[in-house]
């Protein structure tokens, strides 16, 4: 299996196995403390070759940088079938999220685990939004 693509962006869609990414980021800048952050979405494409056909267990973590898990921690199955003539498939994951809270800065991670084993990693920074004295012109 291949990772083509696992990001943390604005919005995204799966129109006819096309995903479609809107708005990319790493860094949720705040204000005060506790923030929570509107709406984003979790993004993956994961290539199987013919001989990983089959269901595989998908689970996402969102940890703190003490290793505490936030927000939800989604899990499902995915079928994969590769058609006829193909040598391999991708399957387009998006998990929408919701007013996904932070109660501190700092680095946070977000794991995607392919059949119990981490596969992929993405950082995730919560600063505190710089004010206009410290604000570089």
């Amino acid at each position: 299996m291949n990772i083509e693509a696992f990001l943390l962006c604005d919005a995204a869609t799966d129109q006819q196995r096309k995903l479609n990414i809107l708005g990319a980021f790493d860094v949720i800048w705040a204000k005060q403390l506790p923030v929570k952050h509107p709406a984003c979405s979790i993004v993956t494409r994961i290539r199987f070759d013919n001989i990983e056909d089959g269901d595989h267990s998908i689970r996402i973590h969102i940890i703190d940088q003490d290793g505490k898990a936030i927000g939800p921690t989604p899990e499902g199955k995915i079928s994969v079938r590769t058609g006829n003539g193909f040598d391999s498939s991708a399957a387009n994951l998006i998990l929408n999220l919701f007013g996904l809270e932070f109660e501190q800065y700092g680095k946070y991670r977000i794991d995607l685990a392919i059949d119990e084993n981490i596969q992929a990693s993405l950082p995730l920074w919560v600063n505190e939004t710089p004010s206009q004295a410290q604000s570089p012109r």
